[in-house]
């Protein structure tokens, strides 16, 4: 059974968080409770659910309210950007809720709140944000580990949220201290994963705390770079260019499938337009046969400091 206490105050995501769920993950943190940005909290969905009409038999999804149900975990229902309700089914483990609460309800009440969410993780280079972009598997986090390793910090790992500024600067908020890599990462890195909690369904995958190493401060985004495999034994980095480049960034939309239902599609092609006229766009290409996040480390540095 979930562990619950009456509002737990926490900062994620550039909100403060009013919550019933206790979120290990995240820092607590201290504000007048009538000044929350987000609630988050259990009521019944269940008749709603079973009343809505659905766009599939996973989704509700109108212009204020999407609700979506995980099979034999929860329902859950994310509504204007400011509440989160869960309605929890059979015998779900906590980490299964918080899984789905901080990767897929974020990513949904951002879009909610006009802010991009895009797919990856966002790291922070001398003064300013990276983000680094792909499909689930290519390595994101693993690449932004080895970045870790090299003394530079984190600022979001699956969902990062890309806002403008007041004179239109595209910028990074950071997420919450935590990565997830891979048992196989971590004996590449000559990480131990004994002391580290498994993510929940994926016994060889581990959450790995970095508060020592997260960056707290909004930053300008510099530079996105789409990380893809290939079977070729080569690394390549190469530019993205012009119409390439909003295709690259829709593509890289987390849960994009989610953007016309919900009536965002002008929306979200001005932003991404806007985005992609602001900044470099690389597409780094890496093989599968080989650990290479140093190599791609270290040409991602050369990269950013040949265009600055």
């Amino acid at each position: 059974m979930i562990n619950t206490r009456v509002q737990v105050c926490y900062k994620a995501f550039g909100y403060k968080i009013l919550s019933e769920i206790i979120l290990p993950e995240l820092h607590e943190s201290n504000f007048e409770y009538i000044s929350a940005d987000l609630e988050i909290g259990f009521t019944d969905l269940y008749q709603r659910w079973e009343e809505s009409e659905k766009v599939n038999k996973y989704f509700v999804i109108n212009e204020e309210m999407i609700m979506f149900c995980v099979p034999d975990v929860a329902i859950f229902s994310i509504q204007s950007g400011k509440q989160i309700y869960i309605t929890k089914l059979m015998d779900a483990h906590d980490d299964q809720i918080r899984l789905y609460l901080l990767g897929t309800c974020m990513g949904i009440l951002l879009m909610q709140r006009k802010i991009l969410p895009l797919h990856g993780s966002a790291i922070e280079i001398n003064g300013k944000a990276y983000a680094i972009i792909g499909d689930s598997g290519v390595g994101k986090s693993t690449l932004a580990a080895a970045f870790l390793n090299n003394g530079y910090r984190l600022l979001s790992d699956d969902v990062i949220p890309i806002s403008f500024n007041e004179t239109n600067q595209p910028m990074v908020t950071p997420a919450y201290p935590q990565q997830k890599l891979w048992q196989e990462s971590l004996d590449n890195f000559g990480m131990e994963s004994k002391n580290l909690r498994p993510i929940i369904n994926r016994e060889t995958k581990f959450a790995i705390p970095v508060a020592n190493q997260f960056s707290n401060e909004q930053l300008p985004l510099a530079g996105v770079f789409e990380l893809v495999k290939t079977e070729s034994s080569f690394i390549r980095l190469q530019p993205i260019q012009n119409l390439a480049r909003l295709q690259t960034l829709f593509c890289h939309t987390y849960r994009n499938f989610l953007i016309e239902p919900q009536g965002l599609m002008d929306w979200h092609f001005n932003t991404i337009a806007k985005l992609a006229s602001k900044l470099d766009v690389f597409q780094l290409v890496r093989p599968t046969s080989r650990f290479t996040a140093h190599e791609l480390t270290t040409l991602i540095l050369s990269t950013i400091e040949r265009e600055s």
